[in-house]
Formats: C-alpha cells, sequence, structure tokens
C-alpha cells in the first residue's frame, strides 16, 4: 500500500532528476524526487561538475600568478599554496549549490525522499534505507528514472580512493602529488590531471587509444596536445593498463602497448583512473518492472522519453545521447512537458561539449571525420585567435575557431573551438545550429568590438566567401 500518491515520481536528483522535478511542479504536477544522496544535485553538483570547476579556477589562477602576470607589469613573488583553503573554497561552491537546488525544491513544493529508488511496478516507487528495508511506498501517476552514471572500473585496478582514485577521490586529494598517473586521456582525466599538474604534480596521461580526447574534431584534438604538452603534461598513447600494485611509496602501473608487445612499468604516488562512466540501471527494479534495455545497457526509450512500460520514463546518462549534465537537464525538461501535454524534444546532434582546460575545448555539431565519412561535401572556415584584437589584449591568443558548412546550402554542421573562452562561445554556435544557420547568417550578424566572438564571426566568414581580417 503506497504511503503518499504523487503525479510524478522522479529516481535521481542531478541535473536531469532535479530540473524535471521542478519543470514538473511548475507546470502544475505534485512532484516526488527520490535520491541516495544527503544533498541534492547528483553526481555533477556534489562530486563532478562543480567541485572540479572549482579546482580548475583556483588552480588557474595559481599558475597565472606563478607564470603570466609579468607581461602585464604585475611583479609578484612566488605564490604560496594554501592547500586547506584551496579545498575548503571547493567545499563552499558545492555546499553553496546543493544548498540552492534544496530552496528551489521548497519553493516549489517538491517532496524530497533521501533513500534509493526501486520501482515495484509500474506506478510504485519503493524507498529504501541504507540497510535495503523498504522505509516508505510512494504512487504516480508517471515515473521518471534520471539516475545517471557511474565510474567505469578498469580490470586488474582497485580503486581505494587513497592511492588509486577515481574521479570522485581525485576531488579530495589530502596534498599535491609528486607523480600523478591519470588512466584514460578524456575529458575528465584531462581536466583533472590539469588541475593537479598546475599545482606541481608531474602528471603522465596513459590512454589506450593512439589519440587524446576520441570524438573530438581530429585538427583541434593535434592542437590540444600540443597545447597540454608545451604546459608539461606527459602523453603514453596506444597503452594499456593491466595492472596497479599499491604500496607504501605509491603505485606501480604494469603497462603493455595496446597492440602487443614488451610490458614496462610506471610509478606515480597517485593514479587516477578515469576511463568513462556507465549508466546507473541496477537496483532499479527495472527487470521487475519490464523495462527494456538496449544492447549497450542503456534504458530504451521512444521519442518521448517513455520506456517499454507506460507511464515509465527515462532521460539523461541512462538512454542514450551524450552523457553530459546539461543534456540531462533538457531531456527532463522535454520529458515533463510532454507529459504534461506539451511538445517537447531534445536534438542530441546540436548538444555542446566542453572541455575546461587551458586552453577550453568546446564543439557542436559534426567533425571534418563525420562528414566525410557520411560522404557529405562541406566548407571550413578557420579564424585563429592571434589574429583577434581582445585575445591579444588578454594574452590569450593560442588556438582557433572553426566551422564547417555544407558546400551547397552553407548550412553550419559543425563549430569547433579551442581557445581561453571557448566554452562561453559555443553557445553561440549551439543557438546558430539549432535555427539551421548559414555560415553567411553568423558571419552578416553584428559582433561586439573587441571581443573574442569576433573570431567565431571570421570563421563564418572564412566558410562562407572570406574573412575580412585575415
Amino acid at each position: 500500500m503506497a504511503n503518499e500518491t504523487f503525479d510524478l515520481v522522479v529516481i535521481g536528483a542531478g541535473p536531469g532528476g532535479y530540473v524535471a522535478a521542478i519543470r514538473a511542479a511548475q507546470l502544475g504536477m505534485t512532484v516526488a524526487v527520490v535520491d541516495k544522496r544527503t544533498t541534492l544535485g547528483g553526481t555533477c553538483l556534489n562530486v563532478g561538475c562543480i567541485p572540479s570547476k572549482a579546482l580548475l579556477q583556483s588552480s588557474h589562477l595559481f599558475e597565472q600568478a606563478a607564470h603570466d602576470l609579468s607581461v602585464h607589469g604585475v611583479t609578484v613573488g612566488a605564490p604560496a599554496l594554501d592547500f586547506a583553503q584551496f579545498m575548503k573554497r571547493k567545499a563552499e561552491v558545492v555546499e553553496a549549490t546543493t544548498k540552492g537546488v534544496a530552496f528551489l525544491f521548497r519553493k516549489n513544493k517538491i517532496a524530497w525522499f533521501q533513500g534509493t529508488g526501486r520501482i515495484e511496478k509500474a506506478g510504485e516507487v519503493a524507498v529504501l534505507g541504507n540497510d535495503g528495508a523498504v522505509k516508505e511506498t510512494l504512487a504516480a501517476k508517471s515515473i521518471l528514472i534520471a539516475s545517471g552514471s557511474e565510474v567505469i572500473p578498469l580490470p586488474g585496478v582497485t580503486v581505494d580512493e587513497k592511492k588509486i582514485v577515481s574521479s570522485t577521490g581525485a576531488l579530495e586529494l589530502t596534498e599535491v602529488p609528486r607523480r600523478l598517473v591519470v588512466v584514460g586521456a578524456g575529458i575528465i582525466g584531462l581536466e583533472l590531471g590539469s588541475v593537479w599538474r598546475r599545482l606541481g604534480s608531474d602528471v603522465t596521461v596513459i590512454e589506450f587509444l593512439d589519440r587524446i580526447t576520441p570524438g573530438v574534431d581530429d585538427e583541434v584534438t593535434r592542437q590540444f596536445q600540443r597545447s597540454l604538452a608545451k604546459q608539461g603534461m606527459k602523453f603514453k598513447l596506444g597503452s594499456k593498463v593491466t595492472r596497479a600494485d599499491a604500496g607504501g611509496a605509491g603505485v606501480v602501473l604494469t603497462l603493455e602497448p595496446a597492440k602487443g608487445g614488451a610490458a614496462e612499468t610506471v610509478e606515480a604516488d597517485v593514479v587516477l583512473v578515469c576511463i568513462g562512466r556507465r549508466p546507473y540501471v541496477e537496483g532499479l527494479g527495472l527487470d521487475k518492472a519490464g523495462v527494456k534495455l538496449t544492447p549497450h545497457g542503456r534504458i530504451e526509450v521512444d521519442a518521448h522519453f517513455q520506456t517499454s512500460v507506460p507511464g515509465i520514463y527515462a532521460i539523461g546518462d541512462v538512454i542514450d545521447g551524450p552523457m553530459l549534465a546539461h543534456k540531462a537537464s533538457e531531456d527532463g525538461v522535454a520529458c515533463v512537458e510532454t507529459i504534461a501535454g506539451q511538445k517537447g524534444h531534445v536534438d542530441w546532434d546540436l548538444v555542446p561539449s566542453i572541455v575546461y582546460t587551458q586552453p577550453e575545448v568546446a564543439w557542436v555539431g559534426k567533425t571534418e571525420e563525420q562528414l566525410k565519412a557520411a560522404g557529405v561535401a562541406y566548407k571550413v572556415g578557420k579564424y585563429p585567435f592571434m589574429a583577434d584584437p581582445r585575445s591579444r589584449a588578454n594574452g590569450t591568443t593560442e588556438g582557433f575557431a572553426k566551422v564547417l558548412a555544407d558546400k551547397a546550402t552553407d548550412q553550419v554542421l559543425g563549430v569547433h573551438i579551442i581557445g581561453a573562452e571557448a566554452g562561453t562561445m559555443i553557445a553561440e554556435a549551439a543557438m546558430a545550429m539549432e535555427f539551421r544557420a548559414s555560415a553567411e547568417d553568423i558571419g552578416r550578424v553584428c559582433h561586439a568590438h573587441p571581443t573574442v566572438n569576433e573570431a567565431l564571426k571570421e570563421a563564418a566568414l572564412a566558410a562562407w566567401d572570406k574573412p575580412i581580417h585575415l
């Protein structure tokens, strides 16, 4: 027998779940959210996007103070790191952000149940305590699964969150490691590797593939790796970790070439394992409820986010599409608007991605490699930040903006940026592509001068015809 009844019960309070809950409440639904954490916000706000960006910003300022101010005429002594304050500020940012979500729950009269959510059947969700016992049962007209994702384990390597850490442990180190090895050259590994390198760690990145940042435009990737190497980051590409031995002095990793060959060892004080994430679907009662999974282990949904069971929906990392917080949020809004009888939709091909290193890397749409594979005839327009006046004034001239447009129609098919403010600039590109803009459209929009966004305008002009300032 259900204890309480709601229009919508959401399992998971991350960026997908909590945003969906708020939007559903705005649309007049009674809403409950079940989440196992004691604070709202899921992985992103608690141990992911937000704390990592706080550490990235603080470490960037530390590095600027050490190396980048004298050219501006600002002379300071060698900066000293107050590690306790460094970590304290990160915790304060997380606390303020999660409390903000709790305030929004109160404002929108959303019920929050702390515990693990398990679907008993269509229309019924059990809330389990830490002991696995059912604390209460919630009845719901609709159920939304927004349980997110979890770290993929690496065979032969046991994470203890002390010497061998996941991304969660890398945010809670008690001191700056002298030698840090990052296993996985994806976004998370390069961001966290950058944090600790800036503070003095000798960072080596080990990647199974022969390139970093899989899925990123090849030309951008090559520039990106050169930039990180120039900063002091080392790379061992085409290598796989087969074993990790943690001892008193640190960790000894055993590596082998991905294509076969002689093994070697690498020593580290701390090893960060971040080879990817997988959908969190265990323990949700999916089998019992009859919810189908895809061959890749994600929840199967239709165009309206409904699973194989009517009344049960899923969004975010547990379904297809990019595993990104903002994609999950848009999924959530579109899903509950559809439940409310409106027209919700998300174009996963136009979800922007960002690497928050320095320089930043951002992209939306197709890469050159994808267009070539699809046989699409396209044009390329590029513009270097070295030619952008504001970037020269800022002292951030590394990188470029690149626009890919259909050769016949001039419609923008992809935008790729590597540079100091790429993550902010990409929003303009995503907006333009959402409305099916041409390269000429972007190029003819008046951009304020001097701004770094002028580089995107010039790249668009280069794709359409010719840039003005190059």
